[in-house]
């Protein structure tokens, strides 16, 4: 479903992606780690071409997606959701308007179908009583949540997570990423997850990828990576202080 070819990105004379290569099939969900700068998240930037690589492609469903003219890139567009670090809620709306709102901006739906799947949404994430209220009045956890519900409400193929556990306490972050689980699964979403939250995000997934200046340095399962024989891979899962990136903790 995602294939990325030998992807460069540079910003001012410096290489931040350096030939990355990856490959998410349909279905599966690929957790994206890696030291903080990295670049994972904008990679995740090019999936959805909110920027343009400077040398290799992105292909969604085999179509390479810096190459699609507008229409057929907003059509591609609507198959991915996209759950940012921030959530990026409307505070002067409602969890209801919040979730609504591209299904009012981006579909022909009346009234009371978007109601209908609206609240279908905010209960399968937990907070059909929470409709009524604004992100001011909503817990870190609940802002996720209503963030996700917004980003399912127009049932894309592929999600792209971007650190969406980030500030959220330890219990918190368990039930989020449960949450991530029970929806990938039901709706056997392609996702490509950015997070530093390890071990725990291994019950979760198919596969991890790192990025380690600049490259894919590892794609392995979870099982696997743990016993991994690289040593920058091998510090960074089992949190070893000592080592080949020791000094940039």
């Amino acid at each position: 479903m995602i294939c990325i070819e030998n992807l460069r990105k540079a910003f001012g004379g410096q290489e931040v992606l350096r030939d990355v290569s990856l490959r998410v099939n349909t279905g599966e969900f690929v957790a994206l780690v890696g030291m903080s700068g990295s670049g994972k998240s904008l990679l995740l930037r090019h999936v959805v071409r909110l920027i343009r690589p400077d040398g290799g492609r992105v292909l969604v469903d085999g179509r390479d997606i810096a190459r699609m003219p507008r229409e057929e890139l907003e059509a591609m567009r609507s198959r991915i959701g996209y759950v940012f670090q921030s959530g990026a809620l409307f505070d002067s709306l409602t969890a209801f308007e919040n979730v609504a709102f591209p299904l009012r901006e981006k579909t022909r739906l009346g009234e009371s179908a978007i109601r209908k799947k609206v609240m279908e949404e905010l209960d399968q994430v937990g907070l059909a009583d929470a409709e009524h209220k604004f992100p001011a009045q909503l817990s870190g956890g609940m802002l996720k949540r209503v963030a996700l519900a917004r980003t399912l409400v127009r049932d894309p193929e592929i999600v792209l997570f971007d650190e969406p556990t980030t500030g959220l306490d330890p219990i918190v972050v368990n039930s989020i990423l449960q949450l991530f689980d029970s929806v990938h699964k039901r709706r056997n979403l392609t996702g490509i997850l950015v997070s530093h939250e390890i071990p725990e995000i291994f019950g979760i997934v198919q596969n991890i990828a790192m990025l380690h200046e600049g490259r894919i340095i590892a794609v392995e399962t979870p099982e696997s990576i743990r016993c991994s024989p690289h040593p920058v891979v091998d510090q960074f899962v089992n949190g070893k202080t000592e080592g080949p990136i020791g000094s940039q903790n």
